[in-house]
């Protein structure tokens, strides 16, 4: 079997698809794509599809190792992001070749299911209680939100008593019927992050993430053992060496890796593994579209300790498209209970719609993150 075509579809909301046609008639579709760079993503998987045509699909490592390797420089948010893309399709092709689960091919599936949540809230967080009483009624049992907007190195108390206002009326309308997930989105800078710490730590988060940006380790670590919350990190990082560094450094009780930017499934599982070494809990990062989720539920059956899994239903970025519009009807996610199953089909264990998606390429998307700066005119975190 050979690979002998690349073909990406820049599809609303913000994402980008990747299929993978081999000589036998299988296909693998993955998703290449970091946020506000879809297009810079397409354009590297037609530069990489000059060494990918004619190569045996089922060849993943040594496909893995040498896009990671060849051409001298390696690593960052493009190059893994199109590493992941790649890496998500061939499982896909390797699971329908055998007929099986990619997690079957891995030494089988360690759980059936996993906590999922959804986003509340909005970049600007507002209306946090009438979401989650509307993600209660839906089933969920857990909620994801960003906990501010733009707030200063140094800030005045103002706007952390509106934060910690805002999220203690939440708790108080939803009681402990529902886990909280606060999202400092590297908003927050450490000396404040020091402070909002202290003060949602009474609302018990089940964790809080990102309280800094990311390169801030040394501080990071400080806040880890400040705090009686979990702090979750690794949306924002691309390489084992970062993570290593993490858990050496004992910043973080859950990291949360992105198997659409990390380097697909492959190093997911690496990484999950990794964290288990250090008894450092495992949440896949997943706002992007439904091969990326898919691609996270093969992580999530493969590592033990793997406890939540975010997706992006309803969320807030998802304007033109969502979730479940490029998926089949009769391979869909299936949720109950507040959990999302394990997919056991062959695969990924998802069946795109291939017309939908080639209808939806048409439109396409230019989606750039916001610009948002401080009242002093400098830009600000977003």
């Amino acid at each position: 079997m050979k690979i002998v075509a690349l073909k990406t579809y820049l599809v609303p909301p913000r994402w980008l698809f990747l299929k993978i046609e081999t000589d036998a008639g299988i296909d693998g579709w993955g998703e290449p794509v970091l946020e506000g760079r879809a297009a810079t993503l397409a354009t590297l998987i037609e530069e990489i599809s000059d060494f990918l045509v004619g190569r045996d699909p089922c060849q993943i490592n040594d496909i893995w190792q040498s896009l990671y390797r060849n051409g001298c420089y390696r690593g960052g948010p493009v190059l893994m992001s199109a590493i992941s893309g790649v890496d998500q399709a061939l499982w896909d092709i390797l699971g329908k070749h055998h007929g099986a689960p990619v997690h079957a091919l891995l030494g089988g599936a360690q759980r059936s299911r996993i906590k999922t949540y959804i986003w509340i809230g909005g970049d600007r967080p507002h209306d946090l209680v009438a979401d989650a009483r509307d993600a209660m009624s839906r089933g969920f049992r857990a909620v994801k939100m960003n906990v501010c907007e733009e707030l200063g190195m140094i800030d005045d108390y103002r706007k952390i008593d509106a934060i910690v206002a805002r999220l203690g009326e939440l708790r108080a309308a939803v009681g402990d019927a529902l886990d909280l997930a606060f999202d400092f989105h590297g908003r927050v800078h450490a000396p404040m992050a020091r402070v909002l710490l202290r003060e949602v730590a009474p609302l018990r988060p089940i964790f809080v993430e990102d309280p800094v940006a990311p390169g801030q380790l040394e501080a990071l670590a400080e806040l880890a053992r400040s705090t009686s919350i979990p702090l979750a990190v690794g949306e924002r990082m691309h390489s084992r060496a970062e993570f290593k560094a993490v858990f050496e450094a004992r910043a973080a009780q859950i990291v949360n890796p992105d198997p659409a930017h990390v380097g697909g499934v492959t190093e997911a599982i690496r990484i999950g593994w990794m964290a288990e070494c250090y008894d450092v809990a495992l949440a896949p990062h997943c706002p992007l579209g439904p091969i990326a989720l898919a691609a996270c539920l093969q992580v999530d059956a493969i590592c033990h300790n793997a406890v939540l899994q975010e997706q992006s239903l309803g969320i807030h970025y998802n304007q033109g498209g969502d979730l479940l519009d490029y998926l089949t009807s009769k391979a869909r996610f299936a949720y109950a209970d507040g959990f999302l199953a394990i997919p056991d089909g062959p695969g990924l264990g998802i069946e795109v719609d291939e017309a939908k998606v080639a209808e939806m390429a048409k439109v396409g998307h230019r989606w750039r993150a916001p610009v948002w700066r401080h009242e002093d005119g400098a830009i600000a975190e977003w």
